[in-house]
C-alpha cells in the first residue's frame, strides 16, 4: 500500500491511495463524500486488482481549490500520475457522473464502468420539497444543515443499517468545506452525458439500492437503456451509501466487472 499527494492544477494535491496487483481499478465517491467511502470494499478489491482511491479536491486529506478545476481533469493527473493507460472506472453519485463523463470525453482511457447511484450530466430532476431543500443546503454555508439533509435525503435507513457512523462522521466533517468546493468546479451542462449514452462503449454495470432516493432508481434505468450492453443490479438493503450498507454485496459485483 502506498499514498501519494497527487499534484493538481492550481498546486491541488489530491490524497491518493494505491493498493494491490493486476488491472487498475480507480474507486469515485459522491460529493460531502472522500475516500473513506470505500473503507469497507478497498482491501478486498486489492485483493483482485491494482485498486485506486482518492480524495476529490477539496474533500477529506485533499487540498481546497484555489482556482477553477474539474473533476474530469482531476482524474486524469491520478491516471497520468500513476502512468495508467486505461483503468476500470468505478463512481458513486457524483463519482458516477464524474466516471460516465471522463469516459465520453476519454473512452481510450476507460477498461470498464461500474456507475453506483449515479447522477448524470443532463438528467433533468424532478422538484420537490426535499430535493428543494437538499439543493439549497448544498450550495449554502451552514454545513450543520447540509449534513442533516444529506444524512435525511441520502442515508434514510439511517442507525438501523450497516455503516452509519463512518457516514455521518465523513458527511459531517465534509460539509464544512463543501461550500468552497462547489463554487471552485468547473460544469460543461452543453455536455449532457445521457444525451450521450450510445457512445459508452466499455463493459458497464449499474448498480443501485432498493432504498435510495426513487429518482436514482429513474436514472440507473435511464443509463442501463441507452448504454450498450450495460447490466443492471439492484442490491437489497441498501440507500445511496451501498460501499458502506453492503459491502460485500457491492464488492462481488464490482470484482465481476
Amino acid at each position: 500500500m502506498t499514498i501519494e499527494h497527487v499534484p493538481v492544477s492550481g498546486e491541488g494535491r489530491l490524497w491518493t491511495e494505491k493498493s494491490g496487483d493486476g488491472a487498475p481499478m480507480v474507486l469515485l465517491h459522491g460529493s460531502v463524500h472522500d475516500s473513506r467511502l470505500w473503507d469497507s470494499v478497498f482491501p478486498e478489491l486489492a485483493l483482485h486488482r491494482t485498486a485506486i482511491r482518492y480524495d476529490a479536491r477539496g474533500l477529506g486529506r485533499s487540498t481546497l481549490p484555489t482556482a477553477p478545476f474539474s473533476y474530469e481533469d482531476d482524474l486524469l493527473a491520478v491516471l497520468d500520475h500513476f502512468g495508467i493507460e486505461r483503468a476500470a472506472l468505478v463512481g458513486l453519485s457524483m463519482g458516477g457522473e464524474v466516471a460516465l463523463d471522463f469516459t465520453l470525453e476519454h473512452p481510450e482511457r476507460v477498461r470498464s464502468l461500474t456507475l453506483v447511484a449515479a447522477s448524470a450530466g443532463g438528467h433533468d430532476w424532478p422538484q420537490s420539497p426535499e430535493l428543494d431543500a437538499y439543493t439549497a443546503a448544498n450550495r449554502g454555508n451552514d454545513p450543520d444543515r447540509l449534513a442533516e439533509m444529506e444524512l435525511a435525503v441520502w442515508a434514510p435507513l439511517g442507525d438501523r443499517a450497516p455503516g452509519y457512523p463512518a457516514i455521518a462522521t465523513m458527511v459531517t466533517e465534509n460539509a464544512k468545506v463543501q461550500a468552497v468546493v462547489e463554487k471552485g468546479h468547473i460544469r460543461f451542462p452543453e455536455e449532457d452525458a445521457v444525451e450521450h449514452l450510445e457512445r459508452v462503449k466499455v463493459p458497464t454495470t449499474i448498480v443501485v439500492g432498493d432504498h435510495d432516493h426513487p429518482e436514482i432508481g429513474v436514472i440507473a434505468r435511464r443509463l442501463a437503456e441507452g448504454i450498450p450492453g450495460a447490466r443492471l443490479e439492484i442490491v437489497a438493503g441498501a440507500d445511496h451509501y451501498l460501499p458502506l450498507r453492503t459491502p460485500e454485496r457491492l464488492t462481488e459485483i464490482i470484482v465481476r466487472q
